[in-house]
C-alpha cells in the first residue's frame, strides 16, 4: 500500500499531514482464503442460484430491481413517496404533474441499474466510457459533477480538510490508472461472482471515483457483475437494504480493506490478507438479502393469487365463468403490473401492440374487478394504478425503516459523521508540499 503524505493548511491555518490510502492492483494481486470462508461462499452461492430458479422471483424481477434502486436513493437522502416514483416512471413515457425532483432522481436510478444488469450485462467489456455513463446519468442537470474526480476526498471528520479523517480516498492524480484496474478485473472471471462483487464493491468504494454519488453506482455495480456471471438475471439482490441495516459493521470492515500480503517482494499482494474480514461479511451480508428476496416474491405472489381470486369473483358477477382470453390486452396487461403498476390507454397500446380501443377495453375490465383504480394525473389525462402494488412498494420501502428502528440506527440522511468531503487540492494545497511516502 502506498501513502501520500502532503503537507495541509486550511483556512483555520492549521498545519498538518494526512496519508491518502493507495490500494494495490486488483487485476494482479492474488486471493487466499481461508476453508471457512470459501465454504461460506459456495453457501452463499448455492442461496443466489436458488432463488434465480425460483419463478416467485422471476415474477418478481422488476419489482425487485425497482425495490433496490428505491432503497439505494433512501440511503442516501432521497426519499420519494412510492405513489410518486411510480407517477415518475408514466411520465418517461407521458406529460403527467406533480412529479417531485426526488421521483425524478430515483427512476433515473431505477433506468440505469436495469441498464446495468441487462445492457452492461451483455457487452464484452465494461469501459469507462459506461461507467461514467452510469454515474453521470444519476445528475444529468449537474454537469459540474460528471467525470472523475479532480479533487481530494476523505470519510469523517470535517469538510475543511482531511487532517482527522477516519479514511482519505486516494489521490484524484490516481484515480484514471485505479478506475481502469477496476475494470478490467470487473470484466474478468478470475475469481467466483460473489467474491468477485465483494472485491468489485469494495474497491470502488475505496476509489472514490467520482465527486459525489459513489454510493449509488457501487451497490450498482454489485448487482452488475451477478447479472454478468449469470448469478442472478433479471432481478436485484436487496442488497442496500441489508447494508443499510448493517452499516457500523459494514463500515469497520469495509475501510480499509487492502493491507500488504506475504508476497510483497514479488511485487503482487495477497487481497486475503486485507480483505477476508469484508469479504465474510459480504457473503452473509448476500445471504440476508436473498431471505429479503424470498419475503418480496412471496408478497408478490400474493398479490397475483389475489387478482386472480378477484378475477374470478368479476367472471361470476357477470355471468362468465371463463378466464380472461388468451392473448387479449387485460391478460397480457396484468401480469406485469409488478414492474409497471400505472399505465395509460396510450402507454398500455404501444407497450402491447393493440388499439387504444383494446387497450381500454382490457384497463377498464381490470378496473371492474377491483385490481385497477384510475386518477387524474394530468390536463386532460387519466391514469390506471395497480394500488397493491404502490402498497407494496410502500411495504418494501418500511421495512428499512423498521429494520434500523430494531437495530437502533438513526434513519438515513444525505449529511452525517460518515459523509465523504472533497476540496480541490489544486488550489488549496499546491504542488509544491506534497510528498510521498511508503508506509507498510
Amino acid at each position: 500500500m502506498t501513502a501520500f503524505a502532503p503537507t495541509y493548511r486550511d483556512r483555520d491555518r492549521r498545519r498538518g499531514t494526512y496519508n491518502a490510502y493507495v490500494p494495490g492492483s486488483l487485476s494482479e494481486a492474488s486471493l487466499t482464503l481461508s476453508a471457512t470462508t470459501q465454504l461460506l461462499a459456495a453457501q452463499a452461492e448455492a442461496r443466489v442460484n436458488h432463488l434465480n430458479a425460483s419463478p416467485d422471483v422471476a415474477a418478481a424481477g422488476q419489482f425487485l430491481l425497482r425495490s433496490e434502486a428505491i432503497t439505494s436513493s433512501r440511503i442516501e437522502g432521497i426519499t420519494p413517496t412510492a405513489h410518486n416514483v411510480v407517477l415518475a416512471e408514466l411520465g418517461r413515457h407521458e406529460r403527467v404533474k406533480g412529479v417531485t425532483p426526488e421521483a425524478h432522481d430515483t427512476v433515473r436510478h431505477i433506468m440505469l441499474l436495469k441498464g446495468a444488469t441487462t445492457r452492461l450485462a451483455r457487452t464484452p467489456l465494461v469501459t469507462m466510457a459506461d461507467l461514467l455513463e452510469l454515474h453521470d446519468g444519476l445528475m444529468p442537470t449537474s454537469p459540474d459533477h460528471h467525470g472523475l474526480r479532480l479533487t481530494q476526498s476523505w470519510r469523517g471528520g470535517t469538510s475543511r480538510n482531511p487532517l482527522d479523517a477516519r479514511f482519505v480516498s486516494p489521490p484524484p492524480e490516481l484515480v484514471p490508472e485505479l478506475t481502469e484496474d477496476l475494470l478490467s478485473y470487473l470484466n474478468g472471471a478470475v475469481h467466483a461472482p460473489l467474491i468477485q462483487a465483494a472485491l468489485v464493491h469494495a474497491q470502488f468504494e475505496t476509489l472514490q471515483p467520482f465527486v459525489v454519488d459513489n454510493s449509488r453506482v457501487g451497490r450498482m455495480l454489485i448487482q452488475m457483475v451477478l447479472a454478468r456471471r449469470g448469478l442472478l438475471t433479471g432481478a436485484a439482490l436487496p442488497m442496500s437494504l441489508v447494508m443499510e441495516t448493517m452499516r457500523y459493521r459494514y463500515v469497520e470492515e469495509l475501510y480499509p480493506t487492502y493491507e500488504p500480503g506475504q508476497a510483497e517482494e514479488t511485487g503482487t499482494e495477497d487481497l486475503g490478507a486485507g480483505h477476508e474480514k469484508w469479504i465474510i461479511l459480504f457473503l452473509t451480508l448476500v445471504i440476508l438479502a436473498c431471505d429479503e428476496a424470498k419475503r418480496i416474491a412471496a408478497e408478490i405472489a400474493d398479490i397475483r393469487a389475489d387478482w386472480e381470486e378477484r378475477l374470478q369473483h368479476w367472471s361470476e358477477q357477470n355471468n362468465d365463468n371463463r378466464a380472461l382470453r388468451e392473448g387479449s390486452a387485460a391478460s397480457r396487461i396484468l401480469p406485469d403490473l409488478p414492474g409497471t403498476p400505472m399505465l395509460t390507454i396510450g402507454t398500455a397500446a404501444k407497450t402491447y401492440g393493440v388499439t387504444r380501443t383494446a387497450a381500454a377495453r382490457g384497463l377498464e375490465t381490470l378496473v371492474t374487478a377491483g385490481i385497477l383504480t384510475t386518477e387524474k394525473v394530468g390536463s386532460r389525462l387519466r391514469a390506471y394504478t395497480a394500488p397493491s402494488v404502490v402498497k407494496a412498494i410502500t411495504w418494501v420501502d418500511s421495512r428499512l425503516e423498521r429494520k434500523l428502528a430494531a437495530a437502533r440506527l438513526p434513519a438515513p440522511a444525505r449529511l452525517g459523521p460518515e459523509t465523504y468531503h472533497g476540496v480541490d487540492r489544486a488550489s488549496r494545497m499546491p504542488q509544491r508540499q506534497r510528498k510521498s511516502t511508503t508506509t507498510s
